[in-house]
């Protein structure tokens, strides 16, 4: 059962597709009128998704929830869902909240309106509890975290005990064991969390036995059960190994490690995106690299301090060629995932991908550096102080006395005992230093697994702009806004029938940071025709309970009009966004 689950993880994950979904197309279209009632709301991704028994949401005109078919992929197109709608919806506008789960493991959702015949006066509203539970949010993704430091634990320290083959083992079998039970009961926790984190519900909610089916049939799910699958054969055949050669324990030990960094590779970024067979494997050799290195670091560090007696040369020598390769496999995975994840130079300051991503790479200098001191220290402790002592030779009791004779003894003198203490305490503080910095690494390595990757959020952006059907030449907008404070940023949906010269209505609909529809106390347009000297013309936009609009928007001329957009958030805070807009005959 574990090696299908772990088969059908990994054959999973051989889907092309963009880590982290972004709605790619609509139909219908956000913002559309369309003459008659669709009898479909079908919605295109970047990647795969998967989707939950109320992925789809759709309010009509009054308010009131329509009821319609579970939605379900396409035939054949796993990035693609759609749902039937029923057949006798009127006049109005309608708003459709959607929520689905990445390939990539990550729920995401959003909102869009289309209307039948005419807007309505006053839109519905999109419902509130589709945005993410902060609690259930902040639990899952400590969870994330605390599996990450108890794996690189777990490899880390007994890829030290067989490769770095210390004399007394005595002091690894505590992080061994806390590394087991961490990662046991935070990958359980997960798999418990996993059902409410995909609906954005409260933790509450997490005991619901009903979900478990639901849960188990994602990717996301399956891979937390192959995981919890994993560390309990690992500790049933545990007892049986300690009896085999050390060969064997070594084999063992690393097709344990490799499956258990499968369950990582096959439910995130690695999983979805271009070439995902070769970032899986990229995934599991940086996870690996960072598990020998960071997890084997701890069990030095416990080793120097805790052993009956001081671990030899050889011990901290083997490590440290150890940790020179899983640097080396580090630094190529590692450029290889940036490449994929941000896909441009500037996104790695202009995204907020990016900007993570040089966090991590600044926090691995540190590592680095304080790593490049720990081999410094290795190697004075090769080169101990030794003198020389000619002794001479025994001679037996009787006969001639032979040829003076002499033999070699090297002892370390008193002198040489406190160069190679102050050694071993400087390697401890360094060895330490990594550890500290590793643990900040870990940390920012989980946030960038639960962020948008660059490319991903590149790729979303080229989605064609929403045109509004059934109104020949009208034109729609989506333009960002972001005043700098908390909850100050969305996007306004602008929509210009016929968007030609002469009399034009304006449609503005706001949507908040997650997505749903918002109110703001302002929102003003006007529009400028610098190549003419023409303006500014204000729209007179006025509130319409739910949205903005004008039917007396007159634009005389022909050309490149650039449009200003401010919106208020708040009595002090306000933004303006420019965009231009072609207006024909």
């Amino acid at each position: 059962m574990l090696l299908g689950t772990l088969l059908v993880l990994l054959l999973a994950g051989a889907a092309p597709a963009s880590a982290h979904a972004a709605l790619r197309a609509s139909d219908p279209e956000d913002g559309s009128v369309v003459r008659t009632a669709p009898t479909h709301i079908t919605l295109t991704f970047t990647e795969s998704v998967g989707l939950l028994e109320d992925s789809f949401r759709i309010y009509g005109p009054d308010n009131r929830r329509v009821h319609m078919e579970e939605p379900e992929h396409a035939a054949g197109a796993a990035d693609t869902a759609r749902a039937a709608l029923p057949r006798d919806l009127g006049e109005g506008t309608y708003t459709v909240a959607w929520r689905v789960v990445s390939a990539d493991s990550h729920p995401v959702s959003g909102a869009f309106t289309f209307s039948i015949g005419k807007p309505s006066p006053t839109p519905p509203a999109a419902p509130q509890d589709h945005a993410e539970h902060p609690v259930t949010k902040s639990l899952y993704d400590t969870g994330r975290y605390l599996a990450y430091i108890a794996a690189a634990l777990l490899i880390g320290t007994a890829a030290f005990a067989a490769l770095c083959r210390p004399p007394d083992t005595g002091p690894l079998r505590a992080p061994l064991l806390f590394g087991w039970w961490t990662l046991l009961v935070t990958t359980t926790a997960l798999l418990v969390l996993r059902a409410p984190y995909e609906k954005g519900a409260s933790p509450l909610t997490a005991l619901d036995v009903s979900t478990f089916p639901d849960t188990l049939s994602g990717r996301p799910g399956m891979a937390l059960l192959a995981r919890v699958l994993l560390l309990l054969t690992a500790a049933l055949l545990l007892p049986v190994l300690r009896h085999r050669t050390l060969r064997t324990r070594v084999t063992a030990g690393a097709a344990f490690s490799v499956a258990l960094a499968l369950t990582w590779a096959s439910a995130e970024h690695a999983s979805a995106g271009i070439q995902v067979p070769v970032a899986m494997t990229s995934s599991v050799l940086h996870l690996l690299a960072m598990a020998a290195w960071l997890g084997g670091l701890t069990a030095l560090l416990l080793t120097l301090h805790r052993a009956k007696t001081p671990p030899p040369y050889d011990t901290v020598a083997r490590f440290s060629r150890l940790a020179f390769t899983s640097v080396t496999v580090l630094v190529l995975t590692g450029a290889y995932q940036s490449w994929r994840g941000l896909g441009s130079w500037s996104a790695l300051t202009g995204t907020a991908y990016g900007r993570t991503l040089a966090v991590k790479l600044a926090a691995t200098v540190f590592l680095l550096l304080a790593a490049a001191l720990s081999r410094r220290w290795t190697a004075l402790l090769a080169r101990p102080a030794v003198a020389e002592e000619r002794v001479p030779a025994l001679v037996g009791a009787s006969g001639p006395p032979p040829e003076p004779r002499t033999t070699h003894v090297t002892t370390a003198p008193p002198e040489a005992v406190e160069p190679e203490a102050v050694h071993r305490r400087a390697l401890r503080r360094s060895v330490l230093a990594e550890v500290v910095v590793a643990v900040a690494v870990l940390l920012v390595t989980t946030v960038l697994t639960g962020t948008l990757p660059s490319r991903a959020e590149a790729e979303a952006a080229k989605a064609p702009a929403p045109q509004v059907a059934g109104l020949p030449g009208a034109q729609a907008l989506t333009v960002p806004y972001d005043t700098g404070t908390p909850g100050g940023s969305g996007t306004v949906q602008l929509t210009m029938d016929p968007g030609r010269v002469g009399e034009n209505g304006l449609q503005a609909v706001v949507f908040g940071p997650q997505g749903a529809l918002s109110s703001v106390p302002e929102i003003r347009v006007t529009f400028t025709l610098p190549s003419k000297d023409v303006g500014p013309i204000d729209a007179g936009l006025t509130d319409r309970g739910g949205y903005w609009a004008t039917n007396d928007l007159t634009l005389p001329l022909e050309g490149a009009w650039t449009m200003k957009l401010t919106v208020r958030v708040s009595d002090i805070d306000q933004v303006t966004v420019e965009r231009g807009v072609r207006i024909g005959r």
